[in-house]
């Protein structure tokens, strides 16, 4: 996410409506968060300044939205593009002069067949002011839109990805290097828990808006990406794979960690290594980027916190406390505990404030969200009710 910031600067300072400068006026974000309490369920688009201070925040005067909603769109845009899983519909809105959220437009993708647009932020990927895509697991296809006019200008179909009686669902982490948008898919059954036995990465040149697909029988779930300073992409196996490992056994694929190459756009049939063993033992997942290059996070259950009960559901597993920091060097697949960071929730997605890189905590039950900051001991700067899967700094 960060290289997106830094390469879409300038377009993002083109895109201002009625922000007033930015310097004199301060950063502000749009937090979304989702009520899955509430029946029917409903989210809430908020604006704050407070992203890097302990912060509280109401949802009074808060925009209302149907459903599990997300805010996306490009950093210091002064715009937001609001979608639930409610519909097809993506909403603009941009900022006014008093700071409030005003509509400008809409686009439906329901004539490519789409019904939903949940799932996390990163199913949004903005190539420029005037481009972006929308992966969607549902119909196996990539969306091309064009955020300015608010129009579809075409789609990429994905039909290769389709197996019967699994449900797919693309990555809350994107790589973005040399021309190419690097999407990871992962599969799990319809019916049961378990994760499916393979793993898959969809490559987007962003030039030509072609798809090149790879994939790997190895194992599954494979939802994390980082970049390494090898220039490959390294692909693991998210906290719910190793939760489904944990509580099926060895009947569930073993969390595991592979290197996809963006030059030839395949998996590296010579590189496997189990993630457990990484750590030693024990229940590990996730890959996370780390601030320190050619370094990443692999997280562990420590199940003194977090006791897995019989009958436990892996999502309370991978949502819950209770997960372990472990520092991993790419190059020679070391791993260190680290001890200073709080163990937190298995499921991790990063965003991008003014001079952080932060991190969520979900709290129990679906409650809360606590953002935290990366690369200073996890401390703890803004929560919010409910949970929020998507944050952009307006400006």
């Amino acid at each position: 996410m960060r290289s997106l910031r830094l390469s879409t600067a300038a377009i993002a300072l083109s895109l201002f409506v009625g922000c007033g400068d930015s310097e004199e006026d301060g950063p502000l974000y749009a937090i979304t968060t989702q009520q899955l309490v509430s029946d029917p369920v409903e989210s809430y688009v908020v604006l704050t300044p407070d992203a890097e201070k302990a912060a509280s925040l109401s949802l009074e005067g808060a925009l209302k939205v149907p459903g599990r909603a997300l805010g996306v769109g490009i950093p210091r845009s002064g715009s937001v593009y609001v979608v639930s899983d409610a519909s097809a519909t993506v909403t603009r809105y941009t900022l006014n002069a008093e700071d409030a959220l005003e509509a400008a437009g809409t686009v439906s993708f329901a004539p490519q067949g789409v019904t939903s647009l949940g799932e996390y932020q990163a199913n949004f990927q903005f190539v420029s002011e005037t481009k972006a895509y929308f992966f969607d697991g549902a119909t196996a296809q990539v969306v091309i839109w064009n955020p300015t006019a608010m129009t579809v200008t075409g789609t990429i179909p994905l039909t290769s990805l389709v197996i019967p009686d699994t449900v797919m669902a693309f990555s809350g982490a994107v790589i973005h290097t040399g021309g190419q948008i690097i999407m990871p898919v992962g599969w799990r059954p319809e019916a049961g828990v378990n994760v499916t036995k393979k793993a898959g990465v969809v490559s987007i040149d962003t030039a030509t808006d072609t798809a090149s697909i790879a994939t790997d029988e190895r194992c599954g779930y494979t939802h994390d990406a980082v970049l390494g300073t090898d220039g490959k992409v390294y692909v693991a196996t998210e906290a719910y794979g190793a939760a489904v490992r944990r509580v099926v056994g060895q009947d569930a694929p073993e969390p595991c960690l592979l290197r996809y190459d963006p030059q030839t756009r395949q998996f590296d049939t010579t590189f496997y290594r189990s993630l457990d063993s990484l750590v030693g033992g024990g229940t590990a997942g996730a890959l996370i980027p780390s601030p320190t290059a050619g370094t990443a996070y692999v997280r562990v259950l420590d199940e003194s916190i977090a006791p897995v009960e019989e009958g436990t559901h892996p999502r309370t597993i991978a949502s819950g406390t209770g997960w372990q920091w472990w520092e991993l060097k790419l190059d020679t697949l070391t791993a260190t505990r680290k001890a200073d960071f709080p163990s937190t929730s298995g499921s991790v997605f990063l965003f991008e404030s003014e001079n952080q890189t932060l991190y969520t905590e979900f709290g129990a039950g679906a409650a809360s969200t606590t953002f935290r900051v990366l690369g200073d001991n996890g401390k703890a700067v803004v929560s919010t009710q409910g949970l929020s899967f998507s944050f952009l700094q307006l400006r």
